[in-house]
């Protein structure tokens, strides 16, 4: 299994070189690393060399790579035409080829995030170092397999209860139709071949996402008014989709008093150095050794969400938001949590699934969800 790391902050070129040095770091201390990112100049220019869409070595243990949007939609669009032949008598999308297929907005995202989980399955690598964009998109994109499973088990069974499911499983008169374009007979049972399919790599994707020893994310920020600002509300909204934030990364030895305050409870490294486009060696160095030690850090941090089934309790940490930034609903079976710009259906435990909320306050950071 490999550490997937990650950024988030305002200033675009400082967490980049963070990245970069991190992937440094930790390729000197004898891990594979791989350092991914978009298809923007700024990696290129701080590593003053050439990437491609295919993992590189460019130093001792340290890979890097290109995620571009147009080839990775490429490469996926054969395993969708493999997995449209697998059910279809007859595919329909045999004659559409992924070269011809143009990115539309929110695909890129969900195409690095599938890359990052094959870089990740394919064991070559013990840590993923991803520049993303540092903000609430980057967040979306880590939270897909939690939002994704949503829909996938609310609409299934949405479809399987309607008039439409019921027919398809039990109808003599519709079985013999369906059979006549699917290779597969749509009972009851086997309609759930293929969403299990995508619930078992979902569901891997949430195990990773809640494992801090194997997905997590620091804060970047300067001694800014609103960098800090960003930073925090970042902070929050990654408690939304579940990933874990290891401590907080400033990019200067000299910080006001306050911010510890601001971030606790969350350690604070500072590094030198990132002010510049280009870096010395030695630059470089002043930077990792600032950094901390990632794995330790966010093992210790505190966890987004806890579940108290002998107390009838969730706790959801919130920090950077008020009570009055965060809404509780429950319209269906599972409790809704808005907090920012950042939405999450929480799925309980076989305890408390059902259960109504009986109150609910929000407590040094903490909103506490009683059933």
């Amino acid at each position: 299994m490999a550490l997937i790391l990650t950024f988030l902050g305002k200033n675009g070129t400082a967490r980049t070189k963070i990245a970069i040095a991190s992937a440094m770091k930790l390729a000197r201390e004898g891990k594979r690393v791989l350092l991914a990112g978009s298809a923007e100049p700024a990696m290129q220019i701080l590593l003053n060399t050439t990437l491609s869409a295919d993992a590189q070595e460019i130093s001792p243990n340290l890979y890097a790579v290109q995620f571009q949007a147009a080839v990775l939609l490429e490469r996926s669009w054969d395993e969708v035409k493999k997995l449209e032949a697998q059910y279809l008598k007859t595919p329909i999308l045999k004659d559409v080829y992924g070269q011809e297929l143009a990115v539309l907005p929110g695909m890129d995202t969900a195409l690095a995030l599938n890359a990052i989980r094959q870089y990740e399955e394919s064991g070559k690598y013990d840590a993923i170092i991803y520049d993303g964009t540092g903000d609430t998109t980057t967040l979306r994109m880590l939270g897909m397999p939690e939002s994704l499973s949503w829909y996938v088990r609310r609409f299934r069974q949405l479809f399987v209860n309607s008039d439409l499911g019921k027919g398809i499983s039990e109808s003599p008169f519709i079985q013999p139709l369906v059979s006549t374009f699917f290779n597969v007979n749509w009972t009851a049972d086997n309609f759930s071949q293929p969403t299990n399919m995508a619930n078992n790599m979902l569901d891997r994707g949430k195990e990773a996402l809640a494992n801090p020893k194997r997905v997590a994310a620091f804060l970047v920020t300067a001694d800014d008014q609103i960098e800090i600002a960003t930073a925090r509300y970042l902070w929050g909204s990654a408690q939304q989709v579940g990933l874990t934030i290891g401590g907080v990364i400033l990019e200067s030895a000299i910080a006001d008093a306050n911010l510890s305050e601001q971030f606790a409870p969350l350690p604070i490294s500072t590094v030198v150095g990132t002010n510049s486009a280009i870096a010395s060696s030695e630059e470089w160095q002043k930077i990792i050794d600032g950094l901390p030690d990632f794995v330790t850090q966010a093992s210790q941090a505190p966890r987004p969400i806890e579940i108290d089934v002998n107390a009838r309790q969730v706790r959801l940490f919130l920090p950077g938001f008020d009570k009055k930034q965060v809404k509780l609903t429950q319209y269906g079976p599972e409790v809704t949590i808005e907090a920012g710009d950042q939405r999450r259906n929480i799925l309980l435990p076989p305890a408390l699934s059902g259960k109504q909320v009986t109150g609910a306050k929000f407590q040094n950071g903490y909103l506490i969800i009683s059933f």
